[in-house]
Parts: structure tokens; C-alpha cells; sequence
């Protein structure tokens, strides 16, 4: 079949819950990705920072098939051969104690929540049931009726209430109104160190250390949400390393899973993720033993390809190469490694008709907030292949502009 057949199959078949580009994918490797005509693209999205070593890396894929052929699942019922290994490798990776694996980035955030209630109550004396944890406006967690109940935009919101009571939200990159909202039943902090759906945000530096000595002192959980920034996205293991400020819990996932299988999880403190008790918490799926061992694959690939280096010096570099691009619609280029947001002023009409300007030529990017170009390829993108991108980058802005 071809691309407008199968997209009218999707369409009539299928929720209207994205709206994706018009382009039709059936193989990737690496940067690249094919359409079902044949015609290649780079991919500049890495579908949201899940593929960071590219597409279909032949280690990672290796381990899935190895594993595919031995045992898939068998719940948390009974132990197997790679969970056990698998958190040992995290924890070390993460410089953590303890870790819980999930399957998708929101039932990881929502293990979080859990893990700070349960902490509040428990260790630091909060009356029951009235726990308080604080998030950051314009921030993006997921999807799940609780996350969406602290979310600031309106889309992913309003249609869905009631939502669940607990939760403050204060402005992004302010360190004094997080301090001004703390009360004695705050549980914790919950925030991105940038905010990637909210149209690649980064806060102030010292924003981060200051959050983590403000927590510290209030004796609140300081939750750092690394879906999108971990494992080497933002030039850093973790982005929080830029500054110090070691979260008690940080929230994983996309990239965990290699581009491969969704592999999620919360790592942190003993302290907190120990009090966890048998069926307080679960999941049929999560540890399972094709997730272990594609997550062991993918963090052995980012340390023996050192990824989170190659995204330091290649993201200055697309940075760089982006602020070269003289437009009226150019706003700003900002961001850390290889997570760069260029923003459009409002005058440009939106970024929408960019990337599908984009697509034509051969570059898959997605708009983020309206008028924010998002562009995070795979970390094992060459500075050849960057230089490309900007150049078509460049010839879009000119004919559009």
C-alpha cells in the first residue's frame, strides 16, 4: 500500500489523538528513516528523545532478538535472570540506590507521585491523605487523569475532570516561589530541568542547585523528571549533573528502551523507594526480562559510545550552526546537547508549516507549542549530517520567508 492509502486507513481507523506529518515510515537506521515509496528522511525528532542512539541499533536489537528467543515475560510473580542485573547497571548509571521499573514514562511519574506521598506520610510525619506536591507551570508529565491535573495547558486538560486534589503549581525558573509555596505537608517538588514539550525551556543557571537547597532545607523531596533530558540528550548523563543538584528521585524512560521496547522506571533514594511494601505497587509488565535486557543494551551503548559527550559537543555545534540562520521569524535558538528549540515569532504563522516544509525536503522535525521548531536527532548524528540539516533548515526559512 501505498502513503495515502494507509493514511486513510489510520485516519478511519484510528483516534484522532496526534496529528502527525503526512509521511508514511517502514525502516530506519541510525539518523535516517525510509517511506513505504522508498524516499529517505533525517529524523530530527528522535520520537521525542526515545531514540537516542538512532534508529535500530544493531547491539540493542541484538539483545531484543537474543532475548525474544529465550523468555519475554513472566511477571513480577517470579524473579528473572536480567531484572536483577538490569537495576544494579541503572542504579550504577544514575549513581542511585534503589530503582522500580515501569513500562512508559507516565506510569513512571506516577510512581513517583506515589513514592513522595508514601514518604510524606511515613517518614516525615504529614497527617494521612493530605500530602501536597508542587509542579512547575507549562510543565508536560504525561497523560494519565492525575498527571493532567497539574498540567497548565488547556488542551490536555479541560475536557477531562474531575481531577485529583493534592497538587500546586508555581512558575518555571522561579527558585522564591517554590520556597514562598512550601508548607509542612509538602511532599515534593516534581519538575523537568528542561522543559522539553513546553517548547525547550531552559531555566536560569543556578535555577537547578537552588531548587535542590531549597528542598534540602524544607526537608521536601526534590522529583526531577528526565524522561525527555536523561541519558544523554542534554549533553549529560541526566541533566541535572550541570549544576549540583541530585534529585532524591529522577524519572526514566524513552531512551531506557533503546528505541526498541518501553522500558520506564523511577531511580533514587533507599530512603524513599525502600518503604515500598508487596502490593502496594506494581505492574504485570514492568522488570520484565525482554525490558531488562534491551535496558542493559541501551545503557551499555550510551557509556561505550559515549553519547552523552557526542550530544555536548554536536549540540554547541547545531546551536551554533542554527544562530547563523538570519531570518525575521527567527525568534531564539536555545537548549542543552542535542534538545534545541527554535521559536518563531508570532508573525511566522506558526512553526506547523516549517516542518512540513521541512518533510518535503527531506528532514522530519515536529512544532512543539504552536511556534517552537524542535529539533533532537539521534545522538550518533555526525557533524556532516548536522551541517545538512541546518543548510535545508536555511532553505526553508528563506523560501517561507
Amino acid at each position: 500500500m501505498n502513503s495515502e492509502t494507509i493514511i486513510k486507513i489510520t485516519n478511519k481507523y484510528g483516534a484522532h489523538n496526534y496529528e502527525p506529518l503526512d509521511v508514511v515510515l517502514d525502516r530506519g537506521e541510525g539518523v535516517f528513516v525510509w517511506d513505504v515509496e522508498g524516499k529517505r528522511y533525517m529524523d530530527c525528532l528522535s520520537s521525542y528523545s526515545a531514540l537516542n542512539h538512532g534508529h535500530c541499533h544493531p547491539e540493542i536489537v541484538e539483545a531484543a532478538k537474543q532475548q525474544l528467543d529465550r523468555l519475554t515475560l513472566t511477571s513480577r510473580a517470579f524473579h528473572n535472570d536480567q531484572l536483577g542485573p538490569f537495576l544494579k547497571e541503572l542504579c550504577e548509571f544514575a549513581g542511585m540506590d534503589m530503582a522500580l521499573p515501569m513500562n512508559t514514562g507516565a506510569e513512571a511519574v506516577e510512581t513517583a507521585l506515589k513514592a513522595a506521598r508514601k514518604w510524606a506520610y511515613e517518614t516525615k510525619g504529614v497527617p494521612r491523605h493530605e500530602a501536597e506536591i508542587i509542579v512547575a507551570a507549562n510543565n508536560f508529565h504525561g497523560r494519565t487523569i492525575t498527571i493532567i491535573t497539574f498540567s497548565t495547558e488547556p488542551l490536555y486538560r479541560d475536557p477531562f475532570g474531575p481531577f485529583t486534589p493534592g497538587f500546586k503549581v508555581i512558575p518555571y525558573n522561579d527558585a522564591k516561589a517554590l520556597e514562598d509555596t512550601i508548607t509542612p505537608n509538602t511532599a515534593a517538588f516534581l519538575v523537568e530541568p528542561i522543559q522539553g514539550e513546553g517548547g525547550v525551556i531552559v531555566p536560569d543557571e543556578g535555577y537547578l542547585a537552588e531548587i535542590r537547597e531549597i528542598t534540602r532545607k524544607n526537608n521536601v523531596l526534590l522529583v526531577m523528571d528526565e524522561v525527555q533530558t536523561g541519558f544523554g540528550r542534554c549533553g549529560k548523563p541526566f541533566a541535572w549533573q550541570y549544576e549540583d543538584a541530585k534529585p532524591d528521585l529522577v524519572v526514566v524512560g524513552k531512551a531506557l528502551g533503546g528505541g526498541v521496547y518501553p522500558v520506564s522506571g523511577v531511580i533514587g533514594s533507599r530512603d524513599v523507594l525502600g518503604l515500598f511494601r508487596p502490593g502496594e505497587h506494581g505492574s504485570t509488565f514492568g522488570g520484565n526480562p525482554l525490558a531488562a535486557a534491551v535496558g542493559r543494551a541501551a545503557l551499555r551503548v550510551l557509556k561505550e559510545e559515549k553519547l552523552a559527550d557526542r550530544s555536548f559537543e554536536l549540540g554547541n555545534y547545531m546551536m551554533q550552526q542554527l544562530r547563523t540562520v538570519k531570518s525575521n521569524y527567527i525568534k531564539e535558538v536555545r537548549g542543552k546537547g542535542l534538545l534545541i528549540g527554535v521559536e518563531l515569532v508570532k508573525e511566522a504563522g506558526g512553526a506547523r508549516r516549517f516542518c512540513e516544509a521541512l518533510q518535503e525536503k527531506g528532514l522530519l522535525a515536529k512544532e512543539t507549542h504552536e511556534d517552537v521548531i524542535r529539533f533532537a536527532p539521534p545522538l550518533v548524528i555526525t557533524r556532516e549530517q548536522i551541517d545538512w540539516a541546518v543548510e535545508t533548515f536555511r532553505e526553508v526559512m528563506n523560501e517561507l520567508a
